[in-house]
């Protein structure tokens, strides 16, 4: 037994090393530091710990805490903050599309696209196929062309043309494309989809709508894995610029699992990536195999791939196009008629089962809802889903949420599922202009922010970049989500102004609302103790400058669990 001396001797050496233990490796001091933490919203100092925040407080503090080996970070005023969470992003598409593909502006006219298409037919690393765009949902409204097909074709017949639409969910082709793919007078179209027709034939005209164009897209030329490892990196560092240090992927293909597999396990992924697994597009008869999915979940899973998500198709989107299933109908057009409402890919009972079995297996589901009536009939099925299994804690996800039924509004909270708000379209645009010629004044009746949490809603957001953006800035985003205006400059005006919220409001939907949605918010989302140290510094003060700057932030220094990714610490 020890002597009474020896335990004390025994206890001073104990306390000693534990203090030389516990010296922070960082301290990052002399700022504005905001937590997005209730009950501590500002501070001037935290310290990091082996990846961990330790200590978050006044300087005076903190900075007694330093050991001969911390390093110190003088932030000379500028704001700390949480890393950006972005909740809807498709960053495999868009590092693809960047990278590889033949890309034009959304507000591209035809001369435009038709130079630009030359171009990329006469660059040989474009090899046979000419994949790209992205057209505008109006663009056809705006700009009749006779035969799309043969607009391409005088391009070039000779190789392989397919455009996606900014939404992603149209697609347009040249002959020898629809040719490929054995799309011709005699092609039926797909439940769900349109094979658009030359006037007055059954010749296709090379637009091909929603489910017809989606079982094209998943049948063109895949990357290789050099090249989607290499589109995986670039977008890294493009979002780590930006402030996003965790994505949840809307719709992740095998080959960026496998990507992101090999990444991880060489050390090199610098975000938390939460893959939602792919199910079959378009309407569907039996329904999903779950223990496949559970599989893959396992297979992938990973430090900083997470993997227990999933995506599911309700329905397309309200443009010209009208697949987006609405409570009430689309303004009238010589297809569709007075009465039409669009249509969706899964009856409610479909849903349910579906949903059902998910939910007991552990996975989050994103449900793609882009009109009113799948929003409502997606919940309905929810609520079916909660009375079943209980409240499992597991938080549904409906994406691009942006018309939802009044009545709809405190469904949300009472059955713990999030209002997924993406893309960044809280503002007049080009796409919004292309959805009001669809639904009509509706179309400035678009994202209740304000009113979804007045009814206590977990609202998320996401860039959905590529699809409708031109980059995957958060900042736009959030400006946009304060003041309800184009950050851009480009189209005045305001959308649904009285929608607008506050800067808090907003950063805690882009950060800690951000973590929740991928299963995080313990760990990341907010500048806390115990917490991972993935924190951005800002060149300004985003509570000291105009709301219409937000949108020009920069961001001088992003760390990953304590790692600088981003930026240069001056000496």
């Amino acid at each position: 037994m020890l002597s009474r001396y020896n335990l004390i001797i025994a206890l001073l050496i104990f306390t000693a090393t534990a203090r030389a233990v516990e010296a922070p490796d960082i301290i990052l001091h002399n700022g504005a530091i905001y937590t997005v933490n209730d009950s501590q919203k500002w501070a001037e100092a935290v310290a990091v710990t082996k990846n961990k925040i330790s200590a978050v407080g006044d300087d005076k503090a903190i900075l007694k805490m330093a050991g001969a080996d911390t390093r110190l970070i003088d932030l000379d005023g500028r704001m700390l903050m949480p890393g950006i969470n972005d909740a809807h992003i498709h960053p495999f598409m868009g590092g693809v599309k960047d990278l590889y593909e033949c890309n034009f502006s959304f507000t591209a006219g035809p001369a435009e696209i038709k130079e630009k298409i030359a171009a990329c037919v006469a660059d040989p690393d474009q090899g046979d196929w000419i994949i790209g765009g992205q057209w505008g949902s109006s663009f056809f409204e705006d700009n009749p062309i006779e035969s799309p097909r043969q607009f391409l074709d005088e391009v070039s017949a000779n190789k392989y043309i397919y455009l996606k639409d900014d939404a992603s969910h149209n697609a347009w082709l040249n002959t020898k494309a629809l040719e490929h793919f054995s799309i011709n007078a005699e092609s039926v179209d797909p439940e769900g989809g349109t094979i658009v027709r030359e006037e007055g034939t059954q010749v296709p005209n090379g637009i091909l709508l929603e489910t017809a164009a989606i079982n094209i897209d998943r049948r063109l030329p895949v990357p290789t894995k050099a090249k989607a490892t290499k589109a995986i990196l670039y977008v890294q560092d493009m979002l780590l610029a930006y402030g996003i240090t965790g994505i949840k992927e809307a719709r992740t293909p095998d080959i960026a699992l496998q990507a992101y597999h090999e990444l991880e396990r060489d050390g090199k992924l610098k975000l938390n990536i939460a893959t939602s697994l792919e199910t079959p597009y378009g309407a569907r008869a039996v329904p999903l195999d779950v223990d496949a999915y559970t599989q893959k979940r396992a297979q992938y899973q990973s430090p900083h791939v997470h993997t227990a998500f999933i995506k599911i198709f309700m329905d397309g989107v309200p443009t010209p196009s009208r697949t987006a299933k609405m409570l009430t109908p689309y303004l009238p057009d010589d297809k569709h008629g007075a009465d039409y409402t669009g249509s969706m890919h899964l009856t409610e009972d479909m849903l349910t089962t579906d949903l059902q079995t998910l939910d007991k297996a552990g996975f989050t589901v994103k449900i793609h809802t882009a009109g009113d009536g799948s929003v409502h009939t997606t919940l309905n099925a929810i609520e079916r889903v909660r009375r079943s299994n209980g409240n499992s804690g597991l938080m549904f996800e409906l994406a691009h949420a942006g018309y939802i039924s009044p009545a709809d509004l405190p469904r949300f909270a009472a059955l713990n599922a999030a209002p997924d708000f993406s893309p960044y379209l809280w503002h007049p645009s080009s796409i919004i202009n292309a959805i009001m010629i669809a639904v009509g004044e509706r179309g400035a009746h678009y994202w209740p922010t304000k009113d979804l949490l007045r009814e206590r809603a977990i609202i998320i957001a996401g860039s959905d970049w590529p699809a409708a953006v031109p980059s995957a800035n958060p900042w736009v985003g959030i400006e946009a989500m304060v003041t309800r205006h184009d950050p851009y400059e480009k189209v005045p005006g305001s959308l649904w102004h009285e929608q607008a919220v506050t800067l808090e409001q907003a950063l805690k939907i882009f950060t800690l609302n951000g973590a929740r949605a991928m299963r995080l918010d313990g760990r990341l989302g907010s500048i806390e103790v115990g917490k991972e140290a993935n924190m951005i510094v800002l060149q300004k003060n985003l509570f000291r400058i105009a709301v219409d700057e937000i949108a020009d932030t920069k961001v001088d220094l992003t760390f990953f669990e304590g790692e600088l990714v981003h930026g240069r610490i001056a000496r």
